[in-house]
């Protein structure tokens, strides 16, 4: 079965944007020693996941070939098929991207059930929360940047019970970012 792994960024206190949703905090430029790590954790992934609220700039962002991007990983983005999960498309407005609805752990656990690589979500909020919420995550990779912002978007809201988690490495990187590779502790 595929994995699903989760790649967010994240300031020291937890939140992965601001009280509106901003993103000016994140640590650029990134050094080439977190460029080589990003590149080997999307190497085996064929699908990225994305929430609909994100894939609305996400999508057309990379489109438009970001300033400061390399061609590779531009063409990686625009290249690598989409799911967009949400409840109020019918269909998606974007090439190379699908919309998928309804139960948010049978579309998950339909998609890796699926033949193909790794799937990875980058987001949004409320995907990211429900996806944690639910369990349907194998991988977790926080990318904490050396920022507190004191408010905003928590990368883990308020939860019913306690998120088990077990550690697997912790790499800190050149620009100043950490990345925690994290799986969910299985009971």
């Amino acid at each position: 079965m595929r994995k699903f792994k989760l790649q967010v960024q994240t300031s020291v206190d937890g939140y992965m944007g601001g009280p509106n949703g901003e993103m000016d905090w994140m640590t650029f430029p990134w050094t080439d020693d977190i460029n080589a790590y990003i590149d080997a954790l999307t190497q085996p992934v064929d699908t990225i996941v994305l929430g609909r609220k994100l894939a609305e700039g996400f999508i057309p962002a990379w489109e438009s070939g970001p300033e400061g991007e390399d061609q590779a990983s531009i063409d990686w983005m625009n290249n690598t098929p989409k799911v967009v999960i949400s409840d109020s498309l019918t269909e998606s407005p974007w090439k190379n991207a699908t919309v998928a609805g309804g139960d948010l752990a049978e579309t998950v656990n339909r998609l890796k059930a699926q033949p193909g690589g790794d799937m990875i979500a980058y987001g949004g909020g409320t995907l990211v929360a429900n996806l944690i919420a639910e369990g349907l995550l194998d991988e977790i990779h926080l990318f904490v940047n050396p920022t507190a912002l004191g408010e905003g978007m928590p990368v883990f809201p308020k939860l019913d019970s306690h998120q088990r988690l077990q550690l697997v490495t912790a790499r800190p990187f050149d620009c100043g970012i950490t990345a925690l590779h994290l799986e969910p502790k299985r009971s």
